[in-house]
């Protein structure tokens, strides 16, 4: 790893409305920040007003949770063109959505709704080629290329017949799309499915081809009676840290996101938890350089 790539590695934190003033305030030190494109598809407001601000004095990473990329019934038209206007309005460094469906009509025959949620696809032939299709169908829309974002799911489809890294292998190969690997969502999947939780973690990244990784995110999870949730809503546990360890060894410096959208806590928090992923990565990262290539 060189001296050049390593100051490269940005790590950013995701920009919440309690924190919109006081990161203009105090304008820290961070590679980028990120935020949820949803809330801003407005031609104007308040709302847009801030991200453009932001948009200012950062890199800004769009994180979608509504194009519903694995859906049958397609991407909706009305809000791949409020995305494109963002895009177009923002320039982001980055755009990404989820490898899910939430989109389907209620009866037969009427207009798909929403599901309001992030649902699990079964990772077949079938599925893969519907979502290439949905990816392509956006990229071309927007001229550019996007990260899916691996998911948390607390049920598996009896139907799975590919492993989940070769899926997103297949579709970056098929459409030039990126994955944006989300490490906690990988230890929550296998604590909720009683396997050892850094082991497969670590399976998982060993098996995604290192080219097509994006960015990576780092979160909070919260365990109940039987299930761990992916709350977003505290500190990353230390499997997660164990896992984005080996990331950095096998990825190198990809650009890591702090996501906490629960329970938001006060923005020193989120720092602190960015500090922390920087000097994780630069215990990776830095050990075969000489001590003055990481000061």
């Amino acid at each position: 790893m060189s001296p050049t790539s390593l100051i490269s590695h940005a790590i950013g934190i995701g920009w919440r409305q309690p924190h919109y003033a006081e990161l203009m305030q105090r304008r820290p030190a961070l590679g980028f920040i990120e935020v949820h494109s949803e809330n801003f598809f407005g031609d104007g407001g308040a709302a847009l007003a801030v991200l453009q601000e932001g948009r200012a004095a950062y890199d800004v990473s769009l994180h979608g949770v509504g194009l519903a990329l694995g859906s049958a019934v397609g991407v909706d038209d009305w809000h791949l063109e409020r995305l494109a206007r963002l895009v177009e309005r923002i320039q982001p460094v980055r755009v990404s959505d989820h490898a899910c469906f939430a989109r389907a009509p209620l009866q037969p025959g009427q207009p798909p709704v929403h599901g309001s949620d992030l649902l699990p696809i079964a990772f077949t032939p079938a599925a893969l080629r519907l979502m290439a299709d949905n990816v392509q169908k956006v990229q071309d829309r927007l001229k550019r290329p996007i990260l899916v974002e691996n998911l948390s799911s607390y049920l598996r489809w009896s139907d799975d017949r590919m492993p989940e890294a070769e899926f997103f292998n297949m579709l970056a190969r098929r459409t030039g799309c990126g994955l944006l690997l989300d490490v906690n969502n990988l230890v929550v999947n296998a604590l909720n499915a009683g396997e050892p939780a850094v082991r497969a973690a670590t399976d998982f990244i060993d098996a995604i081809e290192p080219a097509i990784v994006g960015e990576i995110h780092l979160a909070g999870y919260a365990e109940a009676a039987d299930i761990v949730v992916d709350d977003h809503g505290s500190r990353v546990h230390p499997p997660v840290w164990q896992a984005y360890r080996h990331a950095m060894a096998r990825l190198g410096p990809v650009p890591t996101l702090i996501e906490w959208d629960t329970d938001v806590p006060a923005l020193d928090v989120l720092l602190d938890e960015a500090a922390t992923a920087k000097r994780v990565a630069a215990q990776v990262l830095c050990a075969p350089l000489p001590l003055e290539a990481c000061s």
